[in-house]
């Protein structure tokens, strides 16, 4: 089971959420209502997605004080503690785009398809022009098409367009790209990015243990964040890493725990 940890963790989150909203709806639960945009903890803690907020707050719309102010919670979570932990431990499409990674991995793809480019740095240019066209449209753009919201109000009310957008993020990672959706194109990611960018937790690299087996490598879905794997220990300190354990989870001589952040690294070799 250790080598499951992190991920039962995460799929017991993911799912008790989803009851919990699913709860709301149906039974008329009180701990947590809404949906991903704008939530509600018993009924006195808002929670709202600052992607969300910021696309509103273009458009010249008023927002109200409860809005506001959950979304700063949410900022200060994940900008202080959780890191981009929304990508891998709340969001619904996590669990699609983490079986068309392992598909990918059991049949193989990535060995044999042609890579297909894609540039980390497109998820940030969509979230900039999707503010800018917000402003222009006097709209929340991503909102209106957003497969994260769909397949969230799916799951809760029932699943109508939801469906046909989960179908379209698993069959883009799992023919088109690894990761495709989460690494290379959402919006929110990039958000959750940005806040995290300084968060505490961290996972912290020990390299004297490491022996480069590279199977932390194979599961990341942010490789490039790695970097410091049989070079050094340190913190992985880039903004783009979610929390999600997988790297940790695999490691078998404990190379890679969850820690504080540190700011320091000591090269292998001096160690």
């Amino acid at each position: 089971m250790k080598n499951y940890r992190y991920l039962l963790l995460r799929r017991l989150t993911q799912i008790s959420l989803l009851v919990l909203y699913v709860g709301a709806n149906i039974w008329g639960w009180k701990v947590l209502q809404g949906n991903l945009s704008s939530s509600s903890v018993l009924g006195v803690v808002p929670l709202s997605d600052p992607y969300a907020v910021m696309q509103i707050a273009v458009t010249g719309a008023s927002l109200g004080i409860d809005i506001l102010l959950g979304a700063l919670i949410v900022t200060l979570f994940y900008g202080v503690i959780g890191g981009r932990a929304f990508c891998s431990w709340v969001c619904p499409i996590n669990m699609i785009t983490d079986t068309a990674a392992w598909l990918r991995r059991v049949l193989k793809f990535s060995e044999v398809q042609k890579r297909f480019y894609m540039n980390r740095s497109l998820r940030y240019w969509i979230l900039g022009l999707s503010l800018i066209l917000s402003a222009l449209m006097g709209v929340a753009v991503f909102e209106l098409i957003s497969p994260i919201s769909m397949a969230h109000r799916g799951l809760i009310f029932g699943m109508g367009m939801g469906g046909g957008a989960l179908a379209v993020i698993f069959l883009f990672d799992l023919l088109v790209h690894e990761n495709g959706w989460c690494g290379y194109v959402c919006p929110l990611g990039a958000t959750h990015s940005l806040i995290g960018k300084f968060s505490l937790i961290r996972v912290w690299h020990d390299a004297p243990k490491c022996t480069d087996c590279r199977s932390c490598i194979t599961v990341c879905p942010e490789k490039e964040v790695l970097h410091m794997i049989n070079r050094s220990s340190e913190s992985v300190l880039m903004g783009e890493c979610t929390n999600c354990g997988r790297c940790v989870d695999v490691c078998q001589e404990d190379a890679l725990r969850f820690s504080i952040r540190s700011f320091t690294k000591q090269p292998k070799d001096e160690e």
